[in-house]
């Protein structure tokens, strides 16, 4: 390699063989299935243009690939939801079963499953390669649906161009973004939440739930048909119409991909499809994920690449998505799937127990994303720290454009647990904030979809405890409000401050949402009450709701305006006795006061010689603070050879609990 890529870590260079091998097996994996199939990867992911149901020369083709089945029958209301030997599907090569049908034979909305019979037994089935399905309201049955509209979707933005400048990710899921207690629907997102969206700055979102999943309670990781999207919030055009509206108010359009695993259910599912438990799992024990109880994929089978290969390309050529987040690839990566394990030495990622099958398909997955659409995002979702993921194959990495930088948000969570704000150790929370691999872009969020679900807490419930209920009307100036709303915002403020190249935030935590996420479920008596977005407390002048995302809308557009992450962090202070923290990035200076109690006046520390304005401080006013400080006052540093040396210094007031945000203009 011209370029040291990984090997900017010297620690890695002991393991500098396994590297290379495990990109060559990847690459020589890459050549194969090229050579196989068209020259390209593109030609090789054509899963769904092959499988399922088409419209071919004036009638209709339906096809399934199968290894372990004997007899496959399409099922619907002309056969009764029997066996019928004019609607069997004919055995042809390679394990591929085909019929052709008169055009008159089905409509556009008819619903069908498959009757697949194997050696020693039979089940109904939905298609592999369904692009629409639907579970009856009544019987709660799931059933594949013929999709072919007399007046397809017709895109407003045919090529989307997403603006430069700082990657800014608002997290959503539509069937929870509504203020109601019941499931929103991709039209209502478009029409109510996308705006809001829009007017919070934040210039992409990332939808979760989006591939059909039987269980809503699994948040959408449970996926069971690929190829279709989730239909309990609308129909495949009405998915398209929101993305559509997106592209044309500027925001990048991302999707959960869940390519780690897949529900174990038979019927709806792609589990034991043909019978087999191996038509694309891992057969025995190691085809089943112990603690997510799901299916695991055997990523060493050609028709198993082919399968997830396919779709990824069919969500960017179909839907127009401009980026996936890959969910699971520690389980992916490990036969153990890293569970319980804390990894701490470098020798935990090289071992006999990686997947480098899987770890190929990675690579593959980014490559064919890349050469699908060169704009597309791709961001791994990965809680070992496996070293190169988002590093490029030239650089002896994987090919994801950024990981998500985990560590920040349990970090959080664990100095709220654990630690008074007063006992806040700022040079382990600088390394926590700041640490990343050279050769890696990353992403930084101070609390994710994973911080707000039952049975933990976000982080303004775990700052206000009970007093969240009780004490964020503004009238009551309560003490336990002024430290929550403080540290909430100096939490968000040094998060996305110190971030390398993009920052997330999951929908409602930006004004302090203060409940959890917990959805329908026998456990809550099938209450939505917690699956919903409590909208109307950010828009109420009366509550501190309204404070915080008044704060969080200007700290976007600050990050924006200044496009923060064109340079690093240089820290120019830390002071643990008096909870100050000072750093600069991108000729501007953010200053940290975490004392629960001390403001100090003319605070003295080194800083590039000029003269600065303030743009930014959380203590004004309309955010919820006291109002200290003095909107855009300008602060000129100081230099007295006499008193200070050679020392170019900055003097401020920095009241408790406060940050402020410093542009050099001189």
């Amino acid at each position: 390699m011209s370029d040291p890529g990984l090997f900017n870590d010297p620690y890695l260079l002991n393991h500098a063989d396994t590297i290379a091998m495990r990109l060559s097996h990847a690459k020589s994996l890459e050549a194969g299935l090229v050579k196989e199939h068209g020259g390209s990867l593109q030609a090789f992911a054509d899963y769904d243009q092959v499988f399922g149901f088409h419209f071919e020369n004036g009638a209709w083709v339906f096809r399934e690939w199968a290894p372990h089945a004997d007899e496959i029958f399409i099922v619907c209301d002309k056969t009764s939801w029997k066996k019928n030997q004019e609607f069997q599907l004919d055995r042809k090569e390679n394990h591929i079963f085909e019929k052709s049908f008169p055009k008159e034979m089905f409509q556009h909305g008819d619903l069908y499953r498959l009757k697949i019979t194997w050696p020693g037994g039979e089940g109904d089935r939905i298609p592999t390669a369904a692009k629409r399905v639907v579970q009856d309201p009544h019987t709660l049955i799931f059933n594949a649906q013929v999709w072919q509209p007399q007046n397809p979707y017709q895109w407003k933005i045919n090529d989307f161009t997403p603006q430069k400048g700082p990657l800014l990710i608002y997290e959503v899921h539509v069937g929870m973004a509504l203020e109601e207690g019941r499931i929103g629907t991709y039209r209502e997102f478009e029409h109510h939440i996308l705006p809001k969206i829009v007017d919070a700055g934040y210039n992409a979102i990332q939808m979760m739930a989006i591939q059909e999943h039987p269980y809503y309670a699994s948040f959408g990781y449970h996926v069971s048909n690929f190829f279709a999207p989730s239909s309990r919030f609308g129909t495949p055009d009405e998915l398209k119409s929101l993305i559509d509206v997106a592209h044309e108010n500027g925001i990048r359009v991302l999707m959960d991909i869940i390519h780690s695993h897949a529900v174990k259910n038979e019927v709806e599912g792609i589990s034991k499809f043909d019978g087999s438990e191996y038509q694309f799992f891992h057969d025995g024990p190691k085809g089943y994920h112990r603690q997510w109880d799901s299916r695991c994929f055997d990523y060493s089978k050609p028709g198993v690449l082919r399968f997830l290969l396919s779709n990824i390309r069919y969500w960017i050529e179909e839907f127009k998505i401009d980026g996936f987040r890959f969910d699971g690839i520690t389980s992916m990566l490990f036969e153990d799937h890293g569970l319980g394990r804390a990894f701490t030495q470098y020798e935990d990622y090289f071992g006999n127990d990686v997947d480098v099958d899987a770890l190929s398909y990675l690579t593959l997955a980014n490559t064919l994303a890349h050469e699908t659409n060169p704009d597309i995002i791709t961001i791994a979702e990965d809680v070992c720290g496996y070293p190169g993921l988002a590093a490029p194959l030239s650089k002896g990495g994987t090919g994801f454009d950024y990981r998500y930088a985990m560590g920040i948000a349990d970090y959080w969570i664990k100095l709220l647990k654990d630690h008074k704000d007063e006992q806040w150790h700022l040079g382990t929370l600088w390394h926590e904030l700041t640490t990343k691999r050279k050769e890696e872009k990353t992403i930084s969020y101070a609390e994710s979809h994973d911080q707000a679900l039952v049975g933990d807490k976000t982080l303004m419930m775990h700052l206000m405890g009970q007093k969240i209920y009780t004490s964020m009307k503004k009238a009551s100036q309560n003490p336990e409000a002024f430290r929550g709303v403080a540290l909430h915002k100096m939490i968000r403020l040094i998060t996305i401050s110190t971030a390398d190249s993009g920052y997330l935030n999951f929908m409602g935590n930006e004004f302090g949402h203060p409940e959890w996420v917990d959805f329908p479920s026998e456990r809550n008596g099938f209450s939505f009450h917690h699956a919903r977005r409590q909208w109307s407390l950010k828009y109420d002048q009366t509550l501190y709701y309204s404070s915080l995302f008044e704060f969080d809308r200007h700290m976007i557009d600050l990050v924006k305006m200044e496009n923060l992450f064109l340079s690093f962090p240089k820290l120019l202070l830390i002071h643990e006795d008096d909870k100050i923290m000072a750093f600069e990035r991108n000729k501007m200076i953010f200053v940290y006061n975490f004392h629960p109690e001390r403001s100090f006046v003319d605070y003295q520390f080194d800083a590039p010689p000029g003269q600065y304005k303030m743009l930014l401080n959380t203590d004004e006013t309309r955010f919820g603070g006291k109002g200290r400080l003095k909107d855009g006052q300008v602060h000129f540093t100081l230099f007295d050879p006499l008193f200070y040396g050679k020392r170019n210094l900055l003097s401020l007031y920095l009241p408790n609990r406060t940050a402020i945000v410093l542009k050099k203009v001189i």
